[in-house]
């Protein structure tokens, strides 16, 4: 009994000092998310003369407007289907280099796989629009997917870290029994990485689905847009109606926030369990 309740007095300092740094923290970080989602339902004079107020009345007009001025459907089918192939095909190809790395140690492909991720994307811009050009894939889905695919070396250094923890043993009784590279990949491997696929590809939905720089300089028809497209042409030279503007940032908004809450935990199970195995 004693040494409970002095336990729960060491703790509950830390706790209390933890919750007055969250709490602040939590307001902070949570205020853009306030202000964007209540100025949804205001109209533009009343945004303008008070950004942070509750609004006089709640009305839903600002995202019938955006429904039937703005392609939001079609945004997010192009939005949609581009995320889903690419994310796929980075975790495929990620995690197919990672398994022939560590089968057959080839320190050639580590070294310029590490250069590839260090060199920055924009500087790739020209030189791949151009490739692209000549393949004809400029202003098309299938050129933002091949574009996102270059993601895949991201995805190798963090299977490949996780996939080291495999045991050897199992590995080596598939050998004895005859099981090829490609066997030993899609029948043992893969199984078992399932907690860093889930993780990584997390990360990748996310930067896919909230992509600015790609979409804006390889797609130009206006059936081809993505969301954050859309989001992008809202904004007006002159003058910008910001209700719209952020009716339309909390449409993009809302898919990858259910997205996030839904997969968190993976997250951070993925990133610990290769840490804690072997």
């Amino acid at each position: 009994m004693s040494s409970t309740s002095s336990q729960d007095r060491i703790t509950r300092p830390g706790a209390v000092v933890t919750s007055l740094i969250m709490v602040p923290l939590g307001l902070i970080i949570g205020l853009p998310f306030y202000y964007v989602v209540v100025n949804t339902f205001k109209t533009q004079a009343e945004t303008t003369a008070s950004p942070l107020a509750l609004p006089s009345t709640v009305n839903f007009d600002n995202y019938v407007t955006v429904f039937q001025n703005i392609p939001v459907a079609q945004a997010f089918m192009n939005t949609l289907i581009v995320t889903v192939v690419s994310v796929f095909l980075m975790l495929l190809i990620g995690s197919m280099a990672a398994f022939s790395i560590i089968m057959h140690a080839s320190k050639t492909m580590t070294v310029l796989l590490v250069l590839a991720f260090l060199i920055p994307g924009q500087v790739t811009l020209i030189p791949m629009y151009r490739l692209l050009t000549q393949a004809g894939l400029v202003d098309s889905l299938q050129g933002l997917i091949v574009l996102y695919t270059g993601g895949s070396v991201f995805c190798y250094f963090l299977i490949v870290g996780y996939m080291r923890t495999l045991p050897g043993e199992v590995i080596e009784a598939a050998r004895i029994d005859g099981a090829g590279d490609g066997r030993i990949f899609w029948s043992i491997a893969l199984p078992l990485i399932r907690p860093i696929l889930v993780t990584v590809g997390v990360f990748q939905t996310m930067w896919v689905w909230n992509d600015f720089l790609t979409p804006v300089v390889f797609i130009s028809s206006p059936e081809k847009q993505t969301l954050v497209l859309q989001v992008y042409k809202a904004v007006g030279e002159f003058s910008t109606n910001w209700p719209m503007f952020l009716t339309l940032s909390v449409i993009v908004l809302i898919p990858m926030v259910i997205f996030f809450i839904t997969m968190q935990r993976h997250i951070v199970s993925g990133l610990t369990a290769g840490s804690v195995k072997g």
